[in-house]
């Protein structure tokens, strides 16, 4: 277990990271100084000057002689950290990083269900079973439900033999772990998504690549719908307008048009 000073610094960092990927704190915002930081937390200059340490490494602020420590530019952040994404998940999520993360799921999974249908060990696809089997017992409203999903989607990544895909699988499982929390938080799920998941592992053990990346675009489509449904605040003319590309995407998938990049 976690001393707590060395639980002392993650906490801050978590505080500043979540202000930051919410757009409560701006890029090119400067923070607190050390010691008014410090004094104002009640904690040492070193807890602190360590939670920095953590947000720099996150990509998330910068620190600068006779500047001080400033929020980064947006796309200098690890957004694939796991820990960025579950500060994004802790509140109401900003939709264009939403949609932007969706976009990528669906520009890595269905490929790499589609490789999984050709690559797949049986070991592996035991494991798909066995988390199917879980999930069904247990719902994704449940931790071991939602801690099934996160292990089919990490050992589908896995599955699909790619070194490169492989690496991404902490951050892909994570994405799809907190945006389930954040579905079941907000919005209890009015439709079950397992079967979803069936459908990519049935195309899986079928050794259908189509079938499989098919199924998992479909899948990754309607996660993406029940997240922006549980979406608490209610949109803005423009927001409403960054939404319809998404919409568009898969109307265009099921029609076949070549507008159709997301995948």
């Amino acid at each position: 277990m976690n001393s707590p000073s060395i639980r002392i610094p993650a906490k801050i960092a978590a505080e500043i990271g979540i202000k930051i990927v919410s757009g409560q704190l701006l890029p090119s915002a400067i923070l607190e100084t050390e010691v008014e930081a410090s004094s104002g937390r009640n904690v040492s200059r070193s807890a602190y000057r360590e939670a920095v340490r953590i947000l720099i490494a996150k990509g998330l602020v910068q620190s600068r002689p006779k500047i001080g420590t400033r929020v980064a530019e947006k796309r200098q952040w690890q957004l694939l950290d796991p820990d960025v994404l579950g500060w994004m998940f802790s509140e109401e999520p900003r939709r264009d990083l939403l949609a932007n993360l969706f976009e990528l799921r669906k520009m890595v999974e269905p490929e790499a269900a589609a490789l999984a249908a050709t690559r797949c060990r049986p070991a592996e696809l035991t494991a798909m079973a066995e988390a199917l089997k879980i999930m069904t017992r247990e719902t994704l409203h449940t931790d071991r439900g939602r801690l099934a999903d996160h292990d089919f989607h990490a050992t589908l990544l896995s599955a699909s033999g790619n070194p490169f895909l492989i690496s991404l699988s902490t951050s892909v499982a994570a994405a799809v772990t907190w945006s389930t929390t954040f579905k079941h938080r907000t919005h209890r799920l009015m439709r079950d998504p397992v079967p979803d998941h069936v459908r990519v592992y049935k195309a899986i053990a079928a050794e259908d690549g189509n079938a499989a990346r098919k199924a998992m675009t479909q899948l990754i489509e309607l996660a993406f719908l029940d997240a922006t449904q549980a979406r608490r605040k209610p949109f803005s003319a423009r927001s409403d307008q960054k939404r319809r590309p998404i919409r568009r995407h898969h109307r265009d998938q099921r029609g076949g048009s070549k507008e159709n990049n997301s995948n």
